[in-house]
């Protein structure tokens, strides 16, 4: 049978950074090209994924990785993951969005069922042996819980969570939780139906239409060879969301100096400036033609705290003003209507 191989993203990076840890010592640890973090084209077999999780809390050394890590996760954390729950209208949307995301990126999926008021997420690795680590069943277990509390602003609690091995220190994840870890042989995390379905304060599903497309890409780009200047477009689909879309918050995800950045930029014959420019035109081009986003909002979006100053530049970019584009559409739309 062929062994799948998973994307290396660059969240990697951005936690080993975050955390203090020298790349090319985990990566050592490990077994793993000392390049790997350069090459987008890396594809990790399940073991090797293991290994590299491994590594990573070997190098942090602290028993409570997996609860430092879910509790570190914020509204404010921009990561395309914890975006696309957090836009779901509930936990149990949330869930199904993101396994089929998650699949891509690691030896994972998630089965959901309901029975009897209550729903299930079945954690389920899906290659053969070698294992899981106990820390990373640990933190996918602790996410949902995170995850539900972020979108509903409520102390939402598990009804019941059961794993294989269960960690220690056992307190620590049981007062997180608020609810008995129990040993079985499933990797489970139940919630009554009212919970699962609890309204996310969150949810922001237009928000969500307009980003898919950027994810998806970015995801696509996972798949296949990088260039520098498609990391960088990459990682300002990330960035521009969240205000960030600068030199050196790119250098900061990719893991690389702002000088080493500028340098692989110019060897490919661009600039960071052109890159940012091109990026926000197409990304604020999708949210005119394909969303009722406001104008204003889209300025935010990709990183203008002014919506004029946002319609100078995109008149620059297209010549056209954005009120123009969005007139356009509307009256595109009308007219398919009418046929």
């Amino acid at each position: 049978m062929k062994t799948l191989g998973y994307s290396l993203d660059p969240t990697w990076r951005t936690l080993l950074k975050e955390l203090g840890v020298a790349p090319a010592d985990v990566l050592r640890r490990a077994e793993l090209p000392e390049d790997s973090f350069e090459r987008l084209s890396v594809r990790l077999t399940p073991a090797e994924y293991y290994r590299l999780w491994d590594a990573v809390e070997a190098a942090f050394g602290d028993p409570l990785f997996p609860l430092r890590l879910c509790q570190a996760v914020t509204t404010d954390s921009f990561t395309p993951l914890v975006f696309a729950a957090l836009c779901c209208p509930h936990l149990l949307a949330a869930a199904e969005r993101v396994s089929r995301y998650k699949a891509l990126l690691a030896p994972e999926r998630v089965d959901i069922t309901e029975h009897g008021g209550l729903v299930t997420f079945d954690l389920r690795w899906t290659d053969a042996p070698p294992s899981p680590p106990v820390s990373l069943v640990m933190k996918e277990l602790l996410v949902a819980v995170r995850l539900a509390r972020l979108g509903t602003r409520e102390h939402v609690c598990p009804v019941e969570v059961t794993t294989d091995t269960l960690p220690s220190p056992l307190e620590p994840y049981e007062t997180f939780l608020g609810a008995a870890l129990r040993q079985g042989p499933r990797h489970q995390i139940t919630f009554t139906v009212a919970d699962a379905t609890r309204p996310f304060l969150t949810s922001d599903e237009g928000m969500w239409a307009a980003f898919e497309p950027g994810l998806r890409q970015r995801l696509a780009e996972l798949e296949a060879h990088s260039t520098t200047t498609v990391r960088v477009r990459a990682a300002l689909l990330e960035a521009l969301p969240s205000g960030h879309g600068t030199l050196e918050e790119v250098g900061r995800r990719l893991a690389l100096s702002k000088r080493t950045l500028q340098r692989r930029i110019e060897a490919e014959g661009t600039s960071f400036q052109r890159i940012l420019s091109e990026t926000r035109e197409t990304v604020a081009r999708h949210y005119l033609e394909a969303t009722a986003l406001p104008v204003a909002q889209i300025a935010l979006l990709v990183g203008y705290d002014e919506p004029n100053s946002f319609a100078r530049a995109f008149k620059t970019w297209t010549g056209s003003t954005p009120d123009t584009v969005r007139r356009r559409r509307e009256t595109l739309s009308a007219a398919a209507g009418e046929r």
